[in-house]
């Protein structure tokens, strides 16, 4: 029998290494120039990108220094790619008059997409009440689809997975009922919930409102347009108890509306405009004050004495 070690071909050394360093080159991140035209926003993105102030001064240092930290985004089916982190930074370069900016992509699935789009965020100091409120949903979900993977758990080894809603609170410094809380804004109407955003309502109140049924929430709207006023943390708990009863009716919602607050029996409020006609232009906040107290000194000793005579 002819051997057939001739017909065997071998790969030379430099075909191996370079095939090798090419592989390896191929799984290596980089930052790539991608047009704006060919990024778009990830699916049901909690965070706002707003034209304000601060939005235009970071305009102003893209123009200067351009994009300084990349976008992360991942290649879609349908063409061009979804932005994971880097929405208001490419709203940025469209101000700038940029044509591309630089991006990191990765092929990553939903839930890490999700988890990376969510932790890029919360990094931003001023967050409003509804975007932490949706990207905790939308993270703790993902984390939650996570763990049901038999590859991401340990059950085999009988230890128990901390729950997701813990897991979120570690890592913001928070705690498991504060998370579920934000997460409770979620069930608000968006009139209600922009009132949270805007604070008109308070963020406690704002959470015991959540349980209203979302008729009940469109009612409450109407309530408080015509009474002038926002419920306070005992109304709203109040309102939520007759819901809870299947006793909440507008007639219901307008009379607890209409109660005076207690804060409001004990507050006394004077603005600045309305004690700057009786000042001169050179008085500060505290030599106003200082003079409105020895007027209101000097009327309580002349009262008291009129009742004395």
């Amino acid at each position: 029998m002819k051997s057939s070690a001739k017909n065997i071909k071998l790969t030379s050394v430099d075909d191996l290494f370079s095939t090798e360093e090419s592989r390896a080159d191929g799984n290596r991140e980089k930052v790539v120039e991608i047009p704006l035209t060919e990024l778009f926003p990830f699916k049901d993105h909690p965070f706002k990108v707003i034209d304000n102030e601060e939005m235009v001064e970071t305009a102003e240092s893209v123009k200067k220094y351009g994009i300084l930290v990349p976008a992360i985004a991942r290649p879609r089916d349908e063409g061009g790619y979804e932005l994971i982190a880097g929405h208001r930074r490419k709203r940025a370069c469209e101000l700038a008059e940029l044509e591309t900016m630089p991006v990191i992509v990765r092929n990553i699935d939903d839930d890490e997409a999700i988890i990376i789009m969510v932790d890029s965020n919360l990094q931003r100091e001023s967050i409003l009440p509804s975007e932490r409120a949706f990207a905790f949903k939308m993270k703790l979900e993902a984390i939650k689809r996570q763990g049901a993977r038999t590859d991401l758990t340990s059950s085999q080894l009988g230890t128990k997975l901390p729950r997701a809603d813990e897991i979120i609170a570690e890592q913001v410094g928070s705690s498991r009922n504060q998370i579920q809380r934000y997460i409770r804004l979620t069930h608000l109407i968006p009139e209600i919930l922009s009132m949270v955003d805007e604070k008109k309502i308070a963020f406690n109140p704002a959470v015991e409102l959540s349980y209203l049924k979302k008729e009940e929430q469109t009612d409450l709207l109407e309530a408080m347009d015509m009474e002038q006023a926002t419920p306070s943390l005992s109304q709203a708990q109040r309102l939520k108890k007759f819901s809870n009863e299947g006793k909440l009716t507008i007639n219901v919602m307008s009379a607890i509306m209409s109660e005076e607050k207690k804060g409001d029996l004990d507050k006394v409020t004077l603005t600045g405009d309305t004690l700057k006609k009786y000042f001169p232009k050179s008085y500060t906040p505290k030599q106003m004050q200082d003079t409105i107290i020895k007027l209101l000194e000097g009327w309580h000793k002349k009262r008291t004495r009129e009742q004395e005579r």
